[in-house]
């Protein structure tokens, strides 16, 4: 019987799993830290590989869920901004040359849009947008149930939409992207930003809170946390509601750290989309999810298009 080998690339950690033909349960798998003092990361890609490689050598081949921009037709990470050293890096050939199976990379947005699409929340439908927000804002498009990657496979970069050109300051070195807004990262410099001009809150100063710090603090009450969370539910609204006008889905689904602070962000988010729809007719048949895989959705999403690439 084939198996596959999977892995969902973050800025962080690092999964890797074996999948057998017709599961998407994992034989086994392996959670490591992406980048490691004296360990490049791509050695510790091949590492983690090799410990999880079967004894049958039955592998067809993998996937690699990346994130960053990704040309996907080369299999080559442009950019992923969160590893260092990882401009222009060529994948694909690296993997490829080095287990002699075929390999294929995409973007990690993207794959866990086809999971959720597959085996998710968003069975049933053909036209949906995944977005995963956390450190950063990515995002995944099915449309027609073909998956939108673009001439070589760096489309639906949704978090970079520019909604002012004038506003703060992106992780992507660019202004006013919506993941500027809406992302944790946003959320965290937001509040930073607020702090030191003497905003009142009990958030702490030293160090700077995180995202999850500031949902907490705003389910306790906190005026500056929760003013964090309506500007990015806000402005998520707005770039939504852009996307609709694009795409028109019938489903949305959020994934990510940031979607689990419920009403927090989902009540501003949900007005101001309300607000900038051109008509209701783009709300009537969508359906608004939050992601149900879990952490795995990556590594699912990456099985699913790696068997479909080798059919």
């Amino acid at each position: 019987m084939h198996s596959y080998i999977t892995l969902d690339i973050g800025g962080t950690n690092t999964r890797c799993a074996l999948y057998s033909e017709n599961s998407i349960t994992p034989l086994n798998q392996i959670r490591i830290n992406t980048s490691n003092e004296g360990q490049a990361t791509i050695d510790r890609l091949i590492n983690v590989i090799d410990d999880i490689w079967p004894d049958d050598n039955s592998v067809r081949g993998i996937c690699a869920a990346a994130p960053g921009s990704i040309d996907v037709n080369q299999g080559i990470v442009i950019l992923a901004p969160n590893i260092p050293g990882w401009k222009n890096l060529e994948l694909r050939k690296i993997l490829s040359a080095r287990f002699k199976v075929p390999v294929f990379v995409n973007n990690d947005a993207r794959m866990a849009a086809i999971g959720e699409w597959k085996h998710g929340a968003g069975i049933g439908h053909n036209n949906l947008m995944y977005f995963t927000i956390s450190t950063g804002l990515g995002n995944g498009t099915i449309i027609q149930g073909r998956l939108l990657e673009g001439a070589i496979g760096i489309a639906t970069e949704s978090g970079h939409i520019t909604l002012d050109d004038e506003g703060p300051l992106c992780a992507c070195g660019k202004k006013g992207h919506l993941e500027a807004y809406s992302s944790g990262t946003g959320i965290e410099n937001f509040v930073r930003e607020e702090l030191k001009k003497g905003a009142k809150s009990k958030l702490p100063t030293t160090p700077y809170p995180n995202a999850r710090q500031i949902a907490e603090a705003a389910r306790n009450g906190d005026s500056l946390a929760i003013a964090a969370f309506e500007r990015a539910g806000y402005y998520l609204g707005i770039g939504i509601a852009n996307y609709l006008h694009v795409f028109n889905p019938s489903c949305v689904i959020f994934g990510g750290g940031v979607s689990q602070s419920g009403d927090l962000l989902m009540v501003p988010f949900r007005k101001s989309l309300e607000s900038h729809v051109l008509n209701s007719n783009y709300l009537k048949q969508l359906e608004i999810k939050i992601a149900s895989l879990g952490d795995n959705v990556g590594l699912i999403g990456a099985l699913e298009y790696l068997k479909d690439k080798l059919s």
